[in-house]
């Protein structure tokens, strides 16, 4: 007894896997043999590689509003084609557009220095020749929330917040508040900027890139993630008992609305009235790396597991959706077009791809009561590839999360989110961090999920839309 504790202790720590994930395992179920095929093939495929690899050298950076955007569209579309999808189009849809100018920053005392920083997207402008000001520090969002009214005027906040790498990813939600609510809180309370020490997990000097908001009304004010190195030597400086000036310039601004559009392809399927079964990622990608794990991996991923379902010799049940929306970083528009033209139409599942190209290791599903057996039989399946069964809910994502919003249900493969956050949104996301085995795992994993879902005889009704 005294040795099985700390055994079971030890692996309940490596898989982070509640106990009540153990009580809802699958109960005996034979693996479908031609699932099982598909997804022994998928680990010899590099058919996602190719893709990645693709989009990230004859593409690059993908950011909504830049030239790069149409070419990765119409790139997209022909490699799908050439893939041998069927029905691929471009749906397009209309979009608010940031853009980003010449950014610089620097300390002016107590002792000068140039800092490595980005601007958060929709961040104001500085005035020409940028703000020289004093900053006040806050080691975390919540002790800038609990500063006083007016008492930034004249002033640029710092917020410090460290984060944590967790497998599951949950620090980027904790922490991630400095940059998704931190500069309109600041602006609220007079600050005239923000810079926020960058939401990731890495100790470099490049900065972490990413959205953040305004609430109506609230005037943007310039607001920017400084380097995590260099958010850290700002620290070390405020800790020297110095008053610490900042000079900032972002020359960002809105320029309006402009054209984006979501790439969709099919696998059509034999039973218009099963429902669709919709996978993809998002094709957009911040401007510093190329966008390889944020999200090329998710486009390949997604499309790769899809064509070796479609090129298995069996036309499957529901149609296959494969869908590379065209904007996820700056306000999710490309998932929230998709929900609203496609509307009328019955989904069975939606799902994403949208964190990195690292090992899946666990798998949640929302599939209503009905169609339960599916789950178990996903169970047994992606057991071979290192990946348990989940107790939670799905998340779903910026993408398909509009989808799931309407009763549809959703299936999450979790991928290992251990050194996500090192690269997350940084110049670092280029195609050197892709394992090709861990992607070929990840492309199984699909191919399982893909191929049990779409050919499942079980009915998949919708389910009560999570609040």
């Amino acid at each position: 007894m005294t040795r099985i504790a700390p055994f079971l202790a030890a692996c309940a720590a490596i898989t982070a896997v509640p106990l009540a994930a153990q009580r809802t395992a699958a109960p005996a179920t034979a693996v479908d043999a031609k699932v099982a095929a598909l997804r022994d093939k998928a680990l010899t495929d590099d058919t996602a590689y190719t893709i990645v690899e693709g989009i990230t050298t004859e593409v690059g950076p993908r950011m909504t509003g830049t030239e790069a955007a149409p070419r990765a569209r119409a790139w997209s579309v022909a490699k799908l084609k050439a893939l041998g999808f069927k029905n691929v189009r471009i749906e397009p849809y209309q979009l608010p557009v940031w853009s980003r100018g010449t950014e610089s920053g620097e300390l002016v005392a107590p002792y000068a220095q140039k800092l490595h920083l980005v601007g958060l997207g929709n961040s104001g402008a500085t005035p020409p020749g940028g703000l020289t000001l004093p900053i006040v520090y806050f080691p975390t969002y919540n002790d800038l929330a609990l500063a006083a009214d007016g008492s930034l005027k004249g002033k640029i906040a710092f917020v410090s917040n460290a984060m944590q790498p967790t497998q599951d990813g949950s620090s980027y939600g904790s922490q991630g508040t400095a940059r998704f609510v931190g500069p309109n809180v600041a602006a609220k309370k007079g600050a005239a900027a923000i810079v926020i020490r960058s939401i990731g997990t890495d100790h470099g000097r490049g900065p972490h890139a990413g959205n953040t908001n305004f609430d109506a009304g609230v005037t943007p004010i310039p607001a920017a993630a400084l380097s995590v190195a260099d958010a850290e030597h700002v620290e070390r400086l405020v800790k020297l008992g110095k008053p610490v000036t900042l000079k900032l310039v972002l020359e960002d601004k809105q320029v309006g609305m402009r054209e984006s559009g979501n790439v969709v392809a099919e696998v059509p399927g034999t039973d218009p009235k099963a429902g669709i079964v919709l996978v993809g990622g998002h094709l957009d990608s911040w401007d510093l790396g190329t966008g390889a794990i944020d999200d090329g991996a998710g486009i390949a991923i997604t499309a790769a597991a899809a064509k070796i379902v479609m090129d298995g010799g069996q036309r499957p049940r529901r149609t296959i959706r494969v869908v590379w929306f065209g904007d996820e970083e700056s306000g999710g528009f490309g998932g929230a077009a998709y929900a609203k033209a496609h509307a009328g139409e019955r989904h069975a599942t939606a799902a994403e791809s949208d964190f990195g190209a690292d090992r899946v290791w666990r798998f949640e599903s929302s599939l209503p009561d009905a169609a339960k057996p599916i789950e178990d039989r996903l169970a047994v399946a992606l057991a071979p590839l290192g990946i348990v069964r989940g107790a939670d809910a799905p998340h779903g994502g910026t993408d398909v999360g509009p989808v799931i919003a309407t009763g549809v249900a959703g299936i999450d493969l979790n991928q290992s989110g251990l050194r996500y956050f090192d690269y997350h949104h940084t110049p670092e996301d280029t195609l050197d961090l892709i394992d090709p085995e861990q992607l070929r795992q990840n492309v199984a994993a699909w191919t399982t999920v893909i191929a049990t879902v779409a050919n499942a005889p079980e009915e998949i009704g919708s389910i009560v839309p999570q609040k």
